[in-house]
């Protein structure tokens, strides 16, 4: 039935994070972004639109990280192939040229 996901409760009420369909938290987002004064003024969608691309890129680093764990034979995904997938990857390590990922070993050039 559309509409009655997850638990029990009452039908019309569900988070703003289940009604966007996000795995990260829309209020807590909202909220970082009001105590970051990053503008005068916050849109209701602006959160929701965060969630999602937090989520979208999520969803790529540690897909690409699953591949370089099957190319070396591993079955765990460890932080040295996250770090591996996100420089490996024309895009995203643009993205993360500034950013260091704790407990990998550093990139070699």
């Amino acid at each position: 039935m559309p509409g009655k996901r997850g638990r029990g409760g009452s039908p019309g009420r569900r988070s703003r994070t289940a009604r966007a369909e996000r795995s990260c938290s829309v209020s807590h987002l909202e909220r970082l972004l009001r105590e970051g004064h990053y503008a005068q003024r916050l849109s209701s969608s602006a959160p929701v639109s965060l969630g999602a691309i937090i989520q979208y890129l999520t969803a790529r680093v540690l897909g690409r990280a699953g591949h370089e764990a099957q190319n070396s034979g591993r079955r765990r995904l460890t932080p040295e192939l996250v770090d591996v997938a996100a420089r490996n990857n024309a895009l995203l390590s643009g993205f993360f040229s500034t950013s260091t990922i704790s407990q990998a070993a550093p990139a070699q050039h």
